[in-house]
């Protein structure tokens, strides 16, 4: 039985990982170290709130660069759901592939949690912001999805 929800918390060191991306390329955490980072886990490509927030880091994805903030997504989704998904959307970030549940885990956002009053096995919505050195600066449990850009730099700006 997978293990309930558990997120890491503020101040912990981001576990590294590796992982494919819609392009069939792998990338790794600690690539981006020298950088901000939101690194966001979603349940599912093509359902309403995950397309809502995709899109919402899309519109304001040169936002969030101009300030040195980069944007990776993580989902259970396999690399060819990622790859419908990102260019369905035009979405410029990248997409990671985890269907063996192995970051999803790590980083405390997949197992049982409460939907609707049913427990249920799966991912709960969640962003972390992680600063330069690669430590968890913020956790964001429960992202708005239409105004999540805005939820990052009220986080990132207070830093």
């Amino acid at each position: 039985m997978p293990p309930s929800i558990d997120r890491l918390d503020v101040g912990t060191e981001a576990p590294d990982f590796t992982g494919p991306t819609q392009h069939e390329e792998p990338l790794t955490l600690s690539d981006y170290r020298g950088q901000w980072v939101a690194l966001y886990f979603y349940p599912k490509d093509n359902t309403p709130g995950c397309t809502k927030q995709a899109c919402t880091l899309r519109d304001g994805y040169e936002r969030l660069q101009e300030h040195g903030i980069a944007v990776i997504g993580v989902s259970e989704d396999g690399v060819d759901s990622h790859t419908e998904f990102a260019d369905e959307y035009a979405l410029p970030f990248p997409l990671v592939a985890d269907p063996d549940h192995e970051i999803l885990t790590t980083y405390g956002v997949y197992g049982e949690r409460n939907l609707y009053g049913n427990t249920v096995v799966g991912t709960k919505r969640t962003t972390y912001l992680i600063d330069p050195d690669g430590v968890i600066r913020h956790v964001f449990k429960r992202p708005k999805t239409d105004a999540h850009v805005d939820e990052i730099f009220s986080k990132w700006g207070g830093l």
